[in-house]
């Protein structure tokens, strides 16, 4: 069938194949072997036709793949609910195999964040309807609960990993691990129990390949996975996964600035939470999740909003009053990971954001205790957010030395968010602009990060 779209593209702009090929800087063979199918086209000659057609690169994929890249089931509009089991396989598949494929991971790799993307998949969330996990296939392996076991072992391993290496070492080998190990399992038998399980674990380790992704500051990619491991929630029912997922969708739209869809997407995970009768420190986590979202919108405002303020309060009360409980049989495989340290921190900078700056510091400083060396990049998250109290507080000097103990972390691990936390610190300078200190500090973060 050749690639009919390309040569209708180029004829719209009156190019010939010659033309079109020296302006993308290949030789008319090569333009004309595209058009007619015969041979792919590199990410980066793709990149090229955008340029030169001045037009999105979804349009270029969409010439070259004969579809519409938004239109498939990977981006943007990922149904989470309401379809069978084997369109939840297929989807996760297509994305899992989209990422190990190099032109294709270039484009998933510069999507951006869709706010839109997540009014559907909250109704699917919501509204659609759970399909029983069990296939009969007479090929593919017969899968266990050892196989899913092995799955939720290799997500705490790649986690712990990803603290304290940063993302980019991990993440292709968590992409690997979907496309090798689990999307074979999920073509596989098993009984409606073990599929269930089975979801669920699929569902965690797709979350994690989008955490890894947000920590590259890859945040289209990330919210892709993010809504494909939604889908996969939903596929086994299990609400205590899809309130986890969007918790990491309300941070990642905290993080970006999206303080109404932080709200929506933390009153979801509540609601999902409240509903599966979660246990306590489940139904902490998400409200903790609440108050930032609440936090980010109390603090967008012209000024202080004393009734935003009284909400994240209360919301942080339940939240601590419900952790003091502490653990339940019904905790989750992934909610160790985050840890007595984890929520402390998370506290702290809900504090932080609406001025409490005092409850702030303290609540790193007691994270900070916590977390010793097992989660290194947890714990200069909040070294930052304790500079940032301490600041609050007028202290200068204290703040400055603790967000410099920073700075090897942030050149060595490979986090871009690490590193776009300690820069966003040293934007918030600018009133001490003048001070030999605060000139001091940013030349050595800028000479520091450029090495």
């Amino acid at each position: 069938m050749g690639r009919p779209e390309l040569a209708r593209a180029r004829r719209r702009r009156g190019m010939s194949q010659e033309v079109a090929a020296e302006a993308v800087g290949v030789s008319p063979t090569t333009w004309a072997r595209w058009e007619r199918g015969e041979q792919g086209v590199r990410a980066r000659h793709r990149a090229r036709m955008a340029l030169v057609f001045q037009v999105d690169s979804t349009e270029v994929e969409r010439w070259i793949e004969g579809w519409a890249f938004g239109e498939t089931s990977s981006w943007p509009l990922v149904d989470c609910g309401g379809v069978s089991l084997a369109a939840t396989v297929k989807s996760a598949e297509h994305l899992w195999r989209f990422e190990m494929d190099p032109s294709r991971r270039h484009l998933l790799a510069t999507l951006p964040f869709m706010p839109a993307a997540l009014g559907e998949w909250l109704t699917s969330w919501n509204y659609g309807l759970s399909v029983a996990p069990a296939t009969a296939h007479d090929s593919g392996p017969r899968v266990g609960h050892a196989d899913v076991g092995r799955i939720t072992e290799a997500r705490k391993a790649f986690s712990q990993m990803d603290q304290q290496f940063g993302a980019g070492l991990v993440r292709p080998v968590i992409i690997k691990y979907l496309n090798s190990i689990v999307a074979p399992l999920l073509h596989g038998r098993y009984d409606t129990r073990v599929g269930a399980a089975l979801m669920t674990a699929a569902a965690g380790m797709t979350e994690l390949a989008g955490w890894t992704a947000f920590d590259l500051g890859r945040h289209g990619q990330a919210q892709l996975h993010f809504g494909q491991a939604l889908k996969l929630a939903k596929a086994g029912d299990d609400s205590l996964t899809g309130a986890w997922v969007l918790t990491t969708l309300t941070q990642q739209a905290i993080y970006l600035r999206e303080p109404t869809w932080a709200l929506w997407l933390a009153r979801a995970a509540v609601d999902t939470a409240r509903r599966g009768q979660a246990p306590p420190r489940v139904l902490a986590l998400t409200l903790v999740k609440e108050a930032g979202a609440m936090a980010v919108q109390a603090g967008a405002a012209e000024r202080h909003d004393e009734h935003g303020a009284r909400q994240v309060e209360r919301l942080l009360l339940e939240a601590e009053r419900l952790h003091a409980q502490g653990p339940a049989d019904r905790d989750p495989a992934w909610l160790p990971s985050y840890g007595e340290p984890g929520f402390t921190a998370a506290v702290g900078s809900c504090w932080r954001m609406i001025g409490e700056h005092r409850r702030a510091a303290a609540c790193a400083e007691k994270a900070m205790r916590e977390y010793g060396e097992r989660f290194p990049r947890a714990m200069r998250f909040t070294q930052v957010n304790a500079a940032e109290a301490q600041l609050g507080m007028g202290e200068l000097e204290q703040a400055l030395d603790t967000a410099r103990a920073v700075i090897p972390s942030a050149k060595s691990l490979t986090s871009i968010r690490l590193v776009e936390r300690v820069r966003e610190f040293s934007g918030g300078l600018e009133p001490y602009g003048k001070s030999m200190l605060v000139r001091e500090f940013r030349d050595h973060l800028n000479s520091e990060l450029a090495a």
